[in-house]
């Protein structure tokens, strides 16, 4: 059963289309990776699917309900949450009162709000590092806080833009670990936007490949990478 409907969202900016009619679905409960080259428009779907922009045609809809055209604040409130490629804690606050901006969003009674923080920043494995201001930890740890925060809003669909990008690769492979381990104890359906194929291949049940704003291919993993429209757009007529 799909949670995330998206049917033909098209976006122009001056001229340029950025997406063009493309339609995909996220089950509920399940992992979907929105893959392509730079450039390709993913990164503007994830924008029309939170409200940054409204698209130009096509519908949006989460569990029935058409979220096109709301306010990113209202797309939050209908149960999405997500991240962003440049990791912008509150550097000032600690880790903890960072996760607790968001959790406050569904829970009026800060003790609350700071109970359900902690839980969070345990299920990412911060949990010893809550008292810590946010500017003093690594880029991994910067990137499980990012996570958290859009967590504590309580969504029913998570958007992840590259949370991988950057990693060494023991530390994507202890991303992927978090991710799917929240996945699978929570049901929390995921929409990811990522580069790193290791860890789509290791996280998605299914993939969508966007190129010049149309969706080239979908299909499982292993599908997806043997695609000829796929290799061809990667990596040139040279890899066919």
């Amino acid at each position: 059963m799909a949670l995330l409907e998206v049917r033909r969202i098209s976006k122009s900016f001056r001229g340029l289309r950025a997406v063009r009619e493309a339609s995909f679905d996220v089950a509920e409960g399940g992992i979907l990776a929105l893959i392509g080259p730079n450039g390709a428009g993913k990164t503007t779907c994830f924008n029309l699917i939170a409200g940054v922009f409204p698209p130009d045609e096509g519908t949006i809809t989460l569990d029935g309900r058409r979220l096109d055209g709301l306010r990113p604040d209202q797309v939050c409130h209908a149960g999405i949450g997500r991240t962003f490629q440049l990791v912008k804690p509150f550097a000032a606050l600690s880790v903890e009162d960072n996760v607790m901006v968001g959790a406050l969003r569904t829970r009026r009674d800060v003790a609350a709000a700071r109970l359900a923080a902690r839980e969070i920043l345990d299920l990412l494995g911060l949990a010893a590092k809550g008292r810590h201001l946010a500017a003093s930890l690594t880029l991994p740890e910067r990137k499980r806080l990012e996570v958290a925060r859009a967590m504590a809003t309580r969504p029913r669909l998570l958007l992840l833009d590259e949370v991988m990008a950057g990693l060494r690769p023991t530390e994507t492979d202890q991303m992927v670990a978090v991710l799917s381990r929240i996945n699978r104890e929570t049901g929390l359906s995921v929409l990811l936007i990522e580069h790193v194929m290791r860890a789509v291949m290791a996280l998605a049940r299914d993939v969508v490949v966007l190129n010049y704003g149309e969706v080239i291919a979908r299909g499982t993993p292993d599908t997806v990478v043997r695609d000829p429209a796929v290799l061809q757009c990667y990596l040139g007529e040279a890899a066919l």
